[in-house]
């Protein structure tokens, strides 16, 4: 009997995780804590990962000029893929209206209050780089290791020893994250069947026009779209691609959160889809913090969802400022389950719509997330192929123009 794939077992501990959750109900909750300290086990490992993969992948590439060059690719890669995506969210809500004639009871919105757009770009420069590490938050990790890898290359003899350490220190950290990879398949089980079990199926039936106006909208930007511009742009193979990527899809699916996730896709697109760690160490860390097709999508989907049943008309230019809105705060969504309903604050206060609407959607929010935290790391891999492919030819051309001369 052939031995199972990493990935297929995953996809089993799901499917059987759903099935369980769905007969056992509540009586299956006890099993929340395996779940738990699956995701506890890839958070532990996120912050060192980073630091060693970031400050590496900086210091190999050496030249300031192409960190530039990669950098803007990669935001400008993020912000049209993340806005093609809330375009689809608002073309399907319109075309579908799942709110219109629905009438639910509004459950107590989250008290939270989200972050201006001044206060995220200043975020960014820590203020102290070992708090940044304590809270992991991410945008200031990936500058400081940024601003590393670069002093790195300009010192010269002096730098090999701390290169040789991170470079020691991001293949342990590898190595660790293929080790608590094998324990995925039960972590998934645990986690599916307390969603299942928790989530029930009667607020499925009420929202499920929304539901499917969302998943649909995800379905496209997923399965079009992305794959799209990975064949086109990348000259890749988006079913092989998707295959080499399915151990991190799987990961995403269940855990929903694209920076637990973020080990094990650094892993798979390496190890599984050949993509050179200078340009998958940049390009992930900093998609699983600012890149969230996915949720930006949600987000826009969402919001006139809210407007429909409340019976809000929205204009032609209150609808444009949910699509920008919605790509900018998706960039301040944090990687963490159901951060997308904090955001949403943000788009649903630019057009002026009541905030105890998002009390509609918390009841599947849960479900919702698993699978728009899977497109926002589909669409983190396909960006790093796809600036991988574009960065492979630049060489290329470099390297004959070096010839000649």
């Amino acid at each position: 009997m052939p031995k199972l794939s990493l990935s297929t077992k995953i996809f089993l501990g799901i499917i059987l995780g759903f099935f369980v959750g769905f007969i056992f109900g509540d009586s299956i909750l006890f099993l929340d804590p395996i779940g738990q300290l699956f995701i506890k086990l890839l958070k532990m490992i996120i912050v060192p990962l980073i630091i060693a993969s970031v400050i590496m992948g900086v210091a190999e590439i050496g030249d300031v000029r192409k960190l530039g060059r990669l950098g803007g690719k990669t935001v400008l890669y993020y912000l049209s893929t993340t806005g093609l995506a809330v375009v689809i969210g608002i073309i399907m809500v319109n075309v579908m209206q799942p709110g219109v004639g629905v009438n639910l009871t509004l459950e107590k919105s989250p008290e939270a209050a989200p972050p201006s757009l001044i206060d995220t770009l200043m975020g960014i420069v820590p203020a102290n780089p070992f708090e940044a590490v304590v809270n992991m938050d991410m945008l200031p990790i990936i500058f400081f290791s940024i601003l590393i890898g670069v002093v790195l290359t300009t010192i010269g003899k002096k730098a090999k020893p701390l290169v040789s350490f991170f470079d020691s220190l991001n293949a342990v950290m590898m190595k660790l994250t293929h080790w608590i990879m094998e324990l995925a398949p039960y972590g998934v089980f645990a986690l599916m069947a307390v969603i299942v079990a928790e989530t029930g199926g009667d607020v499925i039936i009420d929202l499920a026009k929304y539901m499917a106006t969302v998943l649909i909208g995800l379905l496209i930007h997923g399965f079009v779209i992305l794959p799209l511009i990975l064949k086109i742009i990348g000259k890749g193979n988006p079913f092989q691609f998707a295959k080499d990527m399915s151990s991190a899809l799987a990961t995403a699916f269940s855990t929903s959160s694209s920076s637990a996730t973020l080990p094990v896709t650094m892993e798979s697109i390496e190890k599984n889809a050949g993509v050179d760690n200078t340009v998958s160490s940049f390009v992930l860390t900093l998609g699983a913090t600012i890149n969230m097709d996915g949720t930006a999508l949600y987000e826009a989907v969402a919001a006139i969802f809210i407007a429909q049943v409340y019976g809000i008309d929205l204009t032609f230019a209150q609808q444009l400022l949910i699509i920008v809105t919605a790509t900018l705060a998706a960039i301040g969504a944090a990687g963490i389950p159901s951060a997308g309903l904090i955001t949403m604050i943000i788009v649903l206060n630019q057009v002026n719509l009541p905030l105890e609407g998002i009390g509609l959607i918390t009841a599947v929010d849960r479900i919702l997330d698993m699978v728009r935290t899977t497109v926002n790391v589909w669409g983190d891999s396909v960006g790093a192929r796809t600036i991988a492919a574009t960065e492979n030819a630049v060489n290329r051309v470099e390297s004959a123009g070096a010839g000649k001369s």
